[in-house]
């Protein structure tokens, strides 16, 4: 059997291009926007950098990569950890999971401690190294992102951020009302140490207990939301929070991922979208919190630094991801696998032949794993108090600026729009492109990535 990483040794590195060419089809994208003369002008310029500067930075990049995985791979994190805008709306990216096939689990707790089970399974296959690659038709594709996409946290410094991961990391962090709690979920080595009816009472432990505090004690304690704020001004405070809450922090840094508890159940597509990618907001009686009859406030039940599965009352749920160190093609297999895992033990419900999708194990828990769940205090002074009130005012200004809106298109699909020669991702960037000039009759500059997984560390 091929085991996850083993193509990790025969990948090629990613190849530095001829600056030549390069420089070619730089000069071919932009003759279609330049009238004759302005690509003249262009052009000499372009055989200017390519006789002089071109050619000596040409050969310094080639230096640079002899001894990295990677010659752009630096670049890129450079680009993310330097970033100092909030990564709310800005940076960090969602999936929207289809409801579970299971009619059961059509409520919150029950689709949450689906969602753990699978996912704890899947971060058993990777331990075990038991994951099958990921491949593009018969090529193997580069399998390192997904040594990071669990128990990394993204700490801001006054300078720029950093990644921390903890490859031996046990438990889970559960975000409710605002409230944070932990529980242990594993051994080391992958094996589950807590069963599913275990995570179910767990969860709805933490529900009772969120829904028990008071309004004010809820808002102000809601210390996920400067996570909203820019790098900078939560680097500063991130120092403060750690001077007394150093345990805390790195419970949170160190955890597999996290859970977030939403006390909304959201109607419609754009409503979950919207959710998904900033949360809601609603101020009731000074508060980010909930009337007698309906919760809102859910975009402070957050930690956008780290990996998060959102779930709402009415079981609707999603993924938001810190997009530094993991791109959407990782988070996607993921989350592809994880609904996967649903599905099949849906079908194991009706008939008990079906072949599981992902096999996880279990050993019961000792004394020094454990699986109560646990609430985390926060010892917060004025400052920080005053940061949280802040942060708050500035996300609410974020999200009411800004509108999500689903759009199902069933007219035509990817077959199609490769059948006329098209990418269908670049179809949908020209899409947005057009639309953005329709209603501001102007054309902005916009980056598409490409993916490069075919090399080492793509």
């Amino acid at each position: 059997m091929t085991k996850t990483f083993d193509a990790q040794d025969t990948l090629p590195k990613l190849p530095i291009p001829e600056l030549a060419d390069s420089l070619k089809h730089y000069a071919r994208s932009v003759s279609v926007l330049q009238t004759p003369e302005e690509h003249a002008a262009t052009q000499k310029k372009i055989d200017s950098f390519l006789a002089h500067d071109g050619a000596a930075l040409q050969e310094k990049l080639i230096e640079y990569a002899k001894d990295k995985n990677s010659f752009i791979e630096d670049f890129w994190y450079e680009a993310y950890f330097n970033y100092k805008a909030s990564v709310v709306l800005n940076v960090n990216p969602f999936f929207v999971l289809e409801d579970d096939p299971t009619p059961s689990r059509a409520n919150q707790v029950s689709r949450a401690t689906s969602l753990i089970v699978s996912s704890l399974k899947f971060i058993h296959a990777l331990r075990t190294e038991t994951m099958k690659p990921d491949v593009w038709r018969t090529t193997p594709l580069c399998m390192n992102q997904f040594r990071m996409l669990f128990a990394t946290a993204r700490c801001p410094t006054e300078t720029n951020d950093a990644v921390q991961v903890a490859p031996n990391s046990k438990h889970i962090v559960i975000v409710c009302r605002n409230q944070f709690y932990w529980f242990d979920v594993m051994w080391e080595d992958g094996t589950a140490a807590i069963t599913e009816r275990e995570i179910m009472d767990n969860l709805r432990r933490i529900v009772d207990d969120a829904n028990s505090r008071p309004p004010a004690t809820v808002s102000s304690s809601a210390v996920g939301v400067l996570t909203t704020e820019h790098r900078v001004s939560w680097a500063k405070l991130r120092k403060v929070l750690h001077q007394d809450n150093a345990e805390t922090l790195a419970m949170i840094d160190r955890a597999l991922f996290l859970v977030c508890l939403d006390h909304t159940s959201p109607p419609t597509a754009s409503d979950f979208a919207s959710t998904a990618l900033h949360g809601t907001y609603e101020i009731v009686q000074g508060h980010q919190v909930r009337k007698p009859t309906s919760r809102t406030g859910t975009c402070m039940n957050r930690w956008y630094d780290k990996l998060q599965i959102i779930v709402c009352d009415n079981g609707v749920a999603g993924v938001n991801f810190e997009h530094s160190v993991v791109d959407g093609h990782t988070v996607l297999r993921f989350a592809s696998d994880v609904f996967t895992d649903t599905v099949i033990r849906f079908a194991q419900s009706i008939s008990g032949t079906t072949q599981s999708f992902l096999t996880g194990a279990y050993r019961p828990p000792t004394d020094d794993l454990h699986i109560a769940p646990v609430r985390l205090e926060w010892t917060l002074n004025a400052e920080l108090l005053q940061g949280i009130r802040f942060a708050e005012a500035r996300l609410s200004d974020l999200i009411v600026q800004n509108q999500t809106r689903v759009l199902e298109f069933k007219t035509y699909g990817k077959s199609f729009i490769t059948k006329h020669n098209c990418s269908p991702d670049a179809f949908v960037q020209i899409a947005f492109l057009a639309a953005y000039y329709l209603q501001y009759g102007t054309i902005v500059n916009q980056y598409e990535p490409a993916m490069t997984k075919r090399f080492l560390h793509g």
